[in-house]
């Protein structure tokens, strides 16, 4: 849909009305509480309970694969079903992705085996995968291009607080009631927050009540010399020729193979941080949930703090590079030191440097690719990087059996930060 006039004049003296601000916070609310049901796995992992019950504790590459089902089934759809999204609009999308990773966690909380727990994974997967590449569908459709690196921050420090709130939140709610109570307020909370997109939302700026015509002009004004540029450069074209499109672009690539890396890092944190702490650093519950919530405090700050510098500088390749290489070098440092508190507080830095580039990338992503292409280009970007990041947690788990050790499972993920900042600083030399 092209952008359309607003009905009202701008008044003289008027002020903007502030709804894409809301729709901010909307989308930091909904980015959070999908990280929750993402995450709450990571720490039933780290309980005794759950891995007697299913019979994993002698399988670790099976203790991996829970992960990795989510992220095969989420990288897989994200290709198929981003396409729709842009066809459907990012609000109608996200609510129809809510209410299915709804189901999900409430099959998740009623399984009794652990094929079952496999089956409801995979569908939180599918579930899941429009949502993220409407998250940067809306903010390209209501942020000026001067904003972006502020309006990707504050949706993906959802991705932080989702973890750092889920670490204590869950090791307290499993100690207390087992780890299906996760399950079920995770129910809870993916359902409080479906109405929300529904009623307060909308696909543009000039389809909402409460945008007054001095916000639409500021926000079209903003998107001027962009949308210029798109209206030369694409046309608007079936999902097909829009495949097509961004398959050709080789800086999309690029910098889609730099986010390859951050996935795989975050993934392989993600999935294996509590265990790991637990069991090959010897730390106990109370330190565990502390420890656990540490790398993902340090990255809301890294976050919020390279929206606001990287829109002074507009040239945000240099964040992604300098972000994935600091990564890659104190999660090194974090597998190799020997005292144990000094390695969970390394982990932790490391995850400061993985929020610089995970915006940055997003705002990357909505510079290289035509707006007409951005959901199919997003759902791209972000299936492949997850099905691929997919491949790390049972990987990892595949080393820990083989080594009997953690080393070689977290040298994987220096590997990839390493190409993945290899990548951006071939952007950062192409002025991106």
């Amino acid at each position: 849909m092209e952008t359309q006039s607003h009905p009202m004049a701008v008044d003289a003296g008027q002020k903007p009305s502030k709804i894409r601000i809301m729709l901010g916070v909307i989308l930091f609310i909904t980015l959070m509480v999908a990280y929750l049901d993402r995450v709450n796995i990571s720490v039933i992992l780290a309980d005794p309970l759950f891995i007697d019950e299913m019979s994993l504790k002698t399988n670790p590459t099976a203790q991996g694969l829970i992960m990795s089902f989510f992220l095969f089934s989420y990288g897989i759809s994200n290709v198929i079903l981003g396409p729709i999204g842009d066809w459907m609009g990012p609000r109608k999308a996200m609510c129809l992705s809510i209410l299915s990773w709804g189901v999900a966690v409430i099959l998740g909380g009623l399984a009794k085996t652990l094929n079952l727990l496999y089956m409801s994974r995979v569908i939180l997967g599918a579930g899941e995968a429009m949502h993220w590449p409407m998250q940067s569908t809306f903010v390209k459709n209501w942020f000026p291009v001067s904003e972006r690196g502020k309006a990707n921050s504050a949706w993906v420090v959802g991705l932080m607080v989702g973890p750092a709130l889920a670490m204590p939140l869950f090791t307290s709610v499993i100690g207390a009631y087992g780890w299906r109570s996760s399950f079920w307020l995770c129910a809870i909370l993916g359902f409080i927050v479906l109405p929300i997109i529904w009623f307060l939302t909308k696909d543009r700026p000039e389809e909402h009540k409460g945008v007054n015509a001095a916000e639409l002009k500021y926000i079209q004004e903003g998107q001027r010399e962009e949308r210029e540029k798109e209206s030369q450069a694409a046309a608007d074209g079936n999902f097909i020729d829009n495949f097509k499109i961004v398959a050709k672009n080789g800086d999309f690539w690029l910098n889609a193979i730099s986010y390859y890396g951050t996935a795989t890092m975050w993934w392989g944190v993600m999935a294996w941080l509590p265990q790991y702490l637990k069991v090959a650093r010897g730390l106990n519950w109370a330190q565990l949930g502390l420890l656990s919530s540490l790398p993902y405090l340090l990255g809301t700050i890294s976050v919020l703090l390279v929206g606001i510098i990287s829109d002074r500088y507009v040239k945000r390749a240099s964040f992604s590079a300098v972000g994935l290489a600091g990564s890659a070098l104190f999660i090194y440092l974090g597998a190799t030191v020997q005292d144990n508190m000094t390695s969970a507080y390394l982990i932790a830095v490391s995850v400061f440097f993985l929020g610089i580039n995970i915006p940055m990338s997003w705002s990357i992503l909505q510079a290289v690719v035509p707006g007409k292409q951005i959901g199919t280009a997003a759902g791209l970007q972000n299936g492949t990087s997850q099905f691929i990041a997919g491949l790390g947690p049972a990987i990892i788990g595949y080393l820990i059996g083989a080594t009997g050790g953690y080393l070689g499972g977290l040298m994987y993920l220096v590997v990839w930060g390493a190409v993945g900042a290899t990548c951006a600083g071939i952007l950062v030399l192409k002025k991106y």
